[in-house]
Order: structure tokens, then sequence, then C-alpha cells
């Protein structure tokens, strides 16, 4: 991770707001992505997505929400957000192939959100889907199914939001 204001290549960061949805268990909602190369075992992530121009993190949030999982936000309960913006590098061999080369990382700010509904109100059948297939899991196990390099990103919110997990 980094604390410039731009990323490799002088890129500057793509903003971004991610989602840690818990259930009443502490468990939290992860989706395999459909977009994971056929030789990558898995790439399971948290619900994610770019800020749009003139939207608050906390509304990209709950629009992530709705597009990814098809919950609506009146089936959660927003319970936190980290302190500051979390970045990543994009690894060299992504750089200039995402996001039409425009980023060379992101930075987020991410939300925990208590889901308040049932599993059959998750719907990642959504109009554009980005999951393959979804299920709830601790969060160690969560950050050893992520993407290497996303996997600082996600020990630093599980650490900052983490004595509320459990909380339901």
């Amino acid at each position: 991770m980094s604390d410039a204001a731009s990323g490799p290549g002088g890129l500057p960061y793509r903003p971004c707001a991610g989602i840690v949805l818990v259930n009443a268990d502490g468990r939290v909602f992860a989706g395999q992505r459909l977009d994971r190369p056929a030789d990558q075992p898995g790439a399971w992530q948290m619900p994610q997505g770019g800020i749009d121009e003139g939207e608050t993190p906390r509304d990209a949030a709950l629009r992530e929400l709705i597009e990814e999982t098809g919950i609506n936000a009146d089936m959660v309960t927003v319970e936190a957000e980290t302190a500051d913006w979390v970045t990543y590098d994009l690894p060299p061999e992504l750089l200039g192939k995402v996001w039409k080369g425009k980023f060379g990382g992101q930075k987020q700010k991410w939300f925990l959100l208590r889901f308040n509904g049932r599993d059959a109100d998750v719907h990642i059948d959504t109009d554009h889907p980005e999951f393959s297939e979804w299920c709830w899991m601790d969060a160690g196990e969560l950050t050893a199914g992520i993407v290497p390099f996303k996997r600082a990103v996600y020990d630093q919110v599980f650490a900052e939001f983490g004595a509320r997990l459990k909380l339901g």
C-alpha cells in the first residue's frame, strides 16, 4: 500500500467505496469474481466500486451494494466507516490494462454494513453481475482468498472494524 497522492507511474488513484457486509454471526459477504483468470484458483472479494462524480463515498457504497448483491439499503445498518482512505497500487502486470489505463491503483473508503435481511434477499444475478457465487466467510478466510495485491487492504480494514464484526 502507498500513502502517496498518486500510484505507480505517477497515475492517480481511482476513488472507490468498499463494503464489509456482515451478518448476525459476524461472518462477511464474499463474492467470487466473474472476471478472474482461468488459471487463478480464486478471487474472492467484498463488494466495491468507483465513486461517481458528485457522489459521496457512503452513497457510492449503498449504490454498489444493490448493484453487486441485490441488497437494498433498507436491509442494512451502516455501523462504521474507515477513518482514512485506504490505498493500494496495481501490480505491474495490470498497470495500464484496467480502468482504461487511467489509474495506478485505488483509494478506498470502507463501510461496515450490518445485514438485517435473509440469505434469500441476496441476488448476485444483477443487471451487470460481478460475482459467479457468494458465501459468508470469516474475515481471515476472506483475506486468504483475496488476490495478493489487495491483502494488505483487507488486513487494514478488518483491523479497524474487527471489534465490531461480531456485534449483531
